[in-house]
């Protein structure tokens, strides 16, 4: 398993952008749709972050199993 830095540029830039677009929503009155885009951005993370610790389980269950 190699780790890549990259994907921790990723989620940086996803946040950043996800924040842009909060406060653009925000200051044109549309709060509910900043809220949601906020929520969007969380579970693409969300899910991203989920899928590295299936392929670090994986790869601890190969080490200790020697499978």
């Amino acid at each position: 398993m190699t780790m890549d830095i990259s994907i921790i540029f990723q989620i940086a830039g996803i946040g950043i952008i996800i924040a842009m677009i909060h406060t653009v929503l925000k200051q044109m009155g549309k709060e509910d749709m900043a809220h949601w885009v906020t929520l969007i951005g969380f579970v693409v993370v969300l899910f991203m972050v989920v899928r590295m610790l299936n392929d670090l389980f994986q790869e601890i269950k190969t080490i200790f199993l020697f499978e």
